[in-house]
């Protein structure tokens, strides 16, 4: 054990409120956002297994996971800064490091879950950027831990207190965040955010052909402009050649990853729904129709009503399978709901609430609600513009 001194007390106030600060800003930004904790989680059980042990079973008990490891984390950094329960904090924290050590590592080495999600969607770091975050955790995580019994303390009920009420805090914070959207929203679907730039440049998709020598066997694909010059140079190129497929190349990019929206035949309708560009549109996303609740249906059922009457388009957006969805609006008297298909984690980064709802003008997004609180759709002004 290291003997107590004035160097040794004053690296451990450093340390502990260095690893403390860590933590508490770890678990806040993971609080913010709880359901996107659990999403992460999820991916981990699908991704990982040991020995042939799959843990896609436990993926019902990744909210409660998700909580309880933000709760913890925001307990043992409460626990750091206050000096309340040192050895049973010192321990938990060792615990934890060791923990998230060897799984960072493993990460890093088979790279199964691209992002750990340790800072959530606030800061993002490659597997190798975390395992050596940890690593430089781990060394005031040692201190603190061998300097655990000092000084000694007799403070049960003060200590208790504070372990208590940091247990509150952050169970009531998250649960909010998870009845609502996030209170500070850090993913691309920020509202004020835009999600395609230079729509004013006005700006044309382009169309790729794809031919096939009638010969050779050859593919080529080029743009349409090209495929005039191939006609003026050879008048004979059109029997050379056979037409395979035709592909619209948008100039535009939506600023989230993956996201993407066809409809029912595969046809691509991103930009028509995102830039908005002939007045706002109400879209709602469902990425899980099996758990929509009927206070949820409800909100649907009002929002489509609502668009109607301040002639506004609304339009689904779902990853559910066709038949899934479609069973889920027919029998909910939604039929004549405009549904588009996308990337279930797209949607999911899009709105956490299932459903949720966002209003999209101009390639900006203008304001996003969870189901719940849909009655301040009534008052938002549609008729805003960029």
């Amino acid at each position: 054990m290291i003997k107590e001194n004035t160097g040794t007390k004053t690296l451990r106030i450093i340390a502990r409120w260095f690893v403390g600060l860590v933590f508490i800003f770890s678990s806040f930004v993971k609080g913010v956002d709880p359901l996107g904790t659990a999403f992460k989680v999820e991916e981990y059980m699908t991704a990982w297994n040991f020995a042939g042990i799959s843990f896609e079973g436990l993926t019902p008990l990744a909210p409660f996971l998700s909580m309880a490891l933000i709760t913890c984390e925001f307990l043992v950094g409460i626990l750091m800064i206050t000096g309340s329960f040192r050895k049973l904090g010192a321990w938990i924290l060792l615990l934890m490091m060791t923990f998230f050590t060897f799984t960072t590592l493993y990460d890093a080495i088979t790279n199964k879950v691209s992002d750990c999600g340790c800072f959530g969607d606030a800061i993002k770091l490659t597997n190798w950027q975390t395992f050596w975050k940890n690593i430089v955790l781990d060394i005031p995580t040692v201190f603190i831990f061998l300097t655990r019994r000092w000084p000694r303390r007799n403070k049960l009920e003060q200590d208790t207190l504070v372990s208590l009420a940091a247990i509150a805090a952050m169970v009531i914070f998250g649960l909010y965040n998870i009845k609502n959207e996030p209170v500070i929203d850090f993913r691309p679907w920020k509202v004020g955010n835009t999600m395609i730039d230079n729509l004013e440049a006005g700006l044309e998709e382009t169309n790729n052909v794809t031919y096939k020598n009638k010969t050779t066997g050859e593919f080529i694909t080029m743009d349409s402009k090209s495929l005039i010059d191939c006609y003026e140079e050879d008048p004979e190129w059109g029997e050379k050649w056979e037409w395979v497929g035709t592909e619209s190349i948008s100039p535009y990019e939506v600023h989230a990853d993956g996201f993407f929206v066809q409809d029912a035949d595969g046809q691509d309708f991103t930009f028509d729904l995102i830039a908005a560009v002939d007045g706002p549109v109400l879209l709602c996303t469902i990425h899980h129709v099996g758990d929509v609740n009927e206070k949820g249906v409800n909100a649907i059922a009002e929002m489509k009503q609502l668009a109607l009457d301040r002639d506004i388009r609304f339009a689904v957006i779902s990853c559910a399978e066709q038949s899934e969805l479609l069973q889920f609006l027919y029998g909910n008297n939604l039929m004549d709901v405009e549904y588009y298909f996308g990337d279930e984690k797209a949607i999911e980064t899009m709105l956490r609430s299932n459903p949720g709802f966002i209003v999209m003008q101009n390639g900006v997004v203008k304001g996003k609600w969870h189901y719940r609180n849909a009655e301040k759709i009534k008052d938002f002004p549609f008729e805003l513009e960029n």
